[in-house]
């Protein structure tokens, strides 16, 4: 038997696959089979594969770990489904088995262990990243580097994601405000502030604005200094047990903080906090406190809906009454299909004093950013994001807000990419909302 069908054969989940009806209602959900109309790149084709692998009908070959690698991992399929198919968990299981499998070259290794292993697990060497960014930004190196052509060296969708990169920090929000921060007025609870890895060093004042949205609501905000990554690029890209060690290490942390919710502000990472329950389920000293923790987890939008004091966002009368801003939004698709939470953006946006919200098509259409899948398939990223943008544009909106901070990195890049950066501008919903709120 070829190993690759065993470790499959292992870790597929049977009932799951066997779930799956081929009725299809998954099809028109699906970017990839939207954009090549191939049975294979929607998700009943990906089960099938797997099926037919696990059956010994064929032989997981390259093709077979290409059409897994292709998937986006939106998880719009599942709301479609009507035998709730947990697909998401179905195409990590088959990354996990490929990547516990594969023999790559000496130089992916190198990269994924310092990805993986070396940095994004560690706090402290995120913010050294963070630092170096911020030299090269700052410095004059990033002048250098664009000036002398050196940047010609990189493939171009890296030149182009290093474009629209904000600006970095070496500090995260604990070092910048402190670890406690009060309620104004009288207390609703005690939530926890998730600051995320990448989220703490690049969009900083974003987690600084979430603080101040939560307290002006009536919530204390603690954030424990010793939270890790959360593990989502670990889940998506076959690197499982690396995903539950941070995880064990993110519950202990979290529950000896003794808060009534876990708030994200970041839908990649809001969506694999609130499946830790899954991620251990077979782990018995985890499994409750896994449970404990999915629970509590929480985006800040539905919470500050939920069971927030009303706030305030309205005009400065001092300047007159303006026209009426138009603004948008991009589904993140994890905080939509996983989270289950697209009303409560759309609630706040519509509460803006001189903000017309514009509902665009297909907002809950996967942007192509999906992790790093823009890095990795930057080519099929590259169609999704141009058929996004004629949506986008079509709005006329003048604020393109999303939840999350890669989708707001793809955002960012296809206003840059159509010429749009003189009447458009892509910023996260924290950063609008905090703006224009009464202080």
């Amino acid at each position: 038997m070829n190993a690759l069908t065993e470790k499959l054969r292992l870790r597929l989940d049977e009932d799951q696959l066997t779930n799956c009806m081929r009725c299809g209602f998954c099809l028109p959900a699906c970017p990839t089979f939207a954009e090549t109309g191939l049975e294979a790149e929607s998700p009943r084709g990906r089960i099938a594969l797997m099926k037919a692998v696990t059956d010994g009908i064929m032989v997981p070959d390259q093709a077979f770990e290409d059409q897994m690698n292709h998937c986006l991992g939106c998880r719009a399929c599942e709301p479609a489904c009507p035998a709730g198919v947990q697909y998401g968990q179905l195409i990590e299981q088959a990354r996990d088995a490929i990547e516990d499998h594969k023999e790559h070259k000496t130089w992916v290794k190198v990269t994924r262990k310092a990805a993986f292993k070396t940095v994004f697990p560690h706090q402290e060497r995120m913010k050294w990243v963070g630092r170096g960014l911020q030299f090269y930004q700052k410095s004059g190196l990033r002048t250098v580097a664009h000036a002398s052509g050196a940047m010609k060296l990189f493939p171009k969708h890296m030149r182009d994601m290093e474009k629209i990169l904000p600006d970095a920090s070496g500090k995260g929000v604990v070092e910048k405000i402190g670890d406690r921060h009060p309620a104004k007025g009288e207390k609703v609870a005690t939530v926890a502030l998730f600051r995320g890895c990448i989220m703490d060093v690049l969009f900083t004042e974003t987690n600084i604005h979430t603080v101040d949205l939560l307290t002006a609501a009536g919530f204390e905000v603690v954030i424990p200094r010793e939270q890790n990554c959360c593990g989502a690029l670990h889940a998506h890209s076959g690197e499982a047990e690396g995903a539950r060690d941070l995880a064990t290490r993110n519950i202990k942390t979290f529950k000896s903080a003794g808060v009534d919710y876990i708030v994200s502000n970041a839908g990649g990472c809001g969506a694999i906090l609130t499946e830790y329950d899954h991620l251990l389920h077979e782990d018995p000293q985890w499994r409750d406190d896994a449970v404990w923790f999915a629970e509590r987890v929480v985006d800040i939008s539905d919470l500050l809906v939920r069971a927030g004091r009303s706030l305030d966002f309205s005009q400065d009368k001092t300047q007159g009454v303006a026209e009426p801003v138009r603004i948008t939004y991009q589904d993140s698709c994890h905080l939509r299909n996983v989270m289950k939470s697209a009303d409560a953006p759309r609630k706040l946006m519509r509460q803006v004093e001189g903000a017309q919200f514009i509902e665009m098509k297909n907002a809950d259409r996967c942007c192509g950013s999906a992790g790093i899948y823009n890095v990795t398939q930057p080519v099929m990223a590259g169609q999704i994001l141009d058929h996004k943008m004629e949506h986008v544009e079509a709005t006329g909106a003048s604020y393109l807000l999303t939840s999350n901070p890669g989708c707001l990195l793809q955002m960012k890049h296809g206003i840059d990419e159509q010429g749009l950066s003189g009447q458009m501008k892509a910023v996260h919903i924290v950063d609008f909302l905090h703006e224009r709120m009464k202080k």
